[in-house]
Formats: structure tokens, C-alpha cells, sequence
């Protein structure tokens, strides 16, 4: 009993938060310190009952023992009425013995109803505790599961950033293709803006053969009448 009482007081001490903290799974970990709990529970209520019943026994005999010493006095006196002192001094006899017993019985029942109260205390302190850590238990899970969710909310984000970066990338990609292009079409109208003096050249020699032929064209008509 020692031994449950201890390793209960531990387990509700405030030493259950540093074990905690130091858990790889809190709610596991706060399940199997039930589980226990919930074992040692069993082993004080049937030491509890044992107690019970010792007091309940206590109670019988002493009960017995007061009942037979009023008994006594009753025949003590009746004895008494009927003229007979040899008998009332059996029964008085008998009820100075009930007596003595009945003290020791006395004391007997009292230490038992002290440890079945003290029992029944203990019993009733383990069950409220119970049902706290029950509680707590609850709210470590609830606090669990948002840190999951949390967690995968996390590596969501973290995702959602990469990608965000991706994209980034790309635009800048594009952005840059864009400029490329945009350089090399400014180069081809740059090109393609003015003739080089060869070209000019070659363009006023043909009109310069142009002109020539022109001109004969013209005199043949004249010679033929044309």
C-alpha cells in the first residue's frame, strides 16, 4: 500500500510535467501512468473492502458483547426476584467478564472504523484524482492533435513557399527571355534601318544604264519615223 500511495503522490506531484516535457509521445506516455493508476486503484479498493469488513466485524462482536451484558442483568435481576443469590451471582459473574470484554472489543472496533475511514478517504482521493488526470489526459490529447494539424500546416506552408520560389524563379526566367528577345529584334531593326554604300552605289548604276538606253530607244524611233 506504501509503495501505490508513493508512486501515486509521484505521479500527481508536479514532477508528471517535467517526465512529460521530456516524452517523445506525451499522450502515450500519459496513458500507460493511467493504466497504472487505474491498477493500484484496484489493489486500495479491495484493501479497502478488507478494512470495511474488519469494522463491520469490530461492530458485530462488540454489539454481541452489549447485548449479552444487558442480558446478564436481566437475569441478574430476575434471579434476584425469585429468591435465588447463588444464581444473580453467576450472572453478575458473567457479565464482569462481558465487561472486561467489552472494553477490549471497544478498542478493537474503534481502531477498525479509524482505518476504514482513513481507508475510505485514501479510496475516494485516488478516484478525484483519477478523474483529474482523466481530464488532463483529454486536454494533452486535444493539445496533441492541434500540434499534429500545426505541424502539418508547417510543412504545407513550407511547400507553398518552395513553389512560391519556383514560380519566382520562372518569372525571373521569363522576364530575362523577354529582354533577349526584345534586344535582338531592336539589333534586326538596326539592321534593317539604311542602305550601305554599296547598295546605294549599285542602286544609282542601274539608273545611270536606265537613262542610256532611254536615249537610244528615243533616237531609233526618230530615224524610223516612229
Amino acid at each position: 500500500m506504501a509503495n501505490i500511495l508513493k508512486r501515486f503522490g509521484d505521479i500527481m506531484s508536479a514532477n508528471i510535467n517535467a517526465l512529460l516535457d521530456r516524452a517523445e509521445d506525451p499522450e502515450k506516455m500519459i496513458d500507460e501512468y493511467l493504466r497504472d493508476i487505474e491498477s493500484d486503484l484496484g489493489k486500495v479498493k479491495a484493501e479497502t473492502a478488507a478494512v470495511m469488513a474488519s469494522e463491520t466485524k469490530a461492530k458485530r462482536e462488540l454489539d454481541e458483547c452489549t447485548q449479552d451484558i444487558a442480558k446478564m442483568q436481566r437475569y441478574a435481576e430476575k434471579a434476584l426476584m425469585a429468591g435465588n443469590d447463588n444464581d444473580a451471582r453467576q450472572f453478575l459473574e458473567k457479565k464482569a467478564q462481558l465487561t472486561a470484554q467489552q472494553e477490549s472489543l471497544k478498542q478493537a472496533y474503534d481502531a477498525a472504523a479509524a482505518n476504514a475511514a482513513k481507508m475510505r478517504e485514501m479510496h475516494d482521493k485516488l478516484v478525484k484524482d483519477l478523474d483529474n488526470l482523466q481530464a488532463k489526459r483529454d486536454a494533452i490529447k486535444a493539445k496533441v492533435a492541434v500540434a499534429k494539424t500545426q505541424e502539418r500546416m508547417n510543412k504545407m506552408g513550407s511547400s507553398i513557399a518552395g513553389a512560391g520560389e519556383a514560380m519566382a524563379a520562372f518569372d525571373r526566367m521569363e522576364e530575362k527571355a523577354n529582354r533577349m528577345l526584345d534586344e535582338a529584334n531592336a539589333m534586326s531593326q538596326l539592321n534593317d534601318s539604311g542602305d550601305s554604300i554599296d547598295d546605294l552605289a549599285r542602286k544609282y548604276d542601274s539608273d545611270d544604264s536606265s537613262s542610256s538606253v532611254d536615249d537610244e530607244l528615243a533616237a531609233l524611233k526618230a530615224k524610223m519615223g516612229l
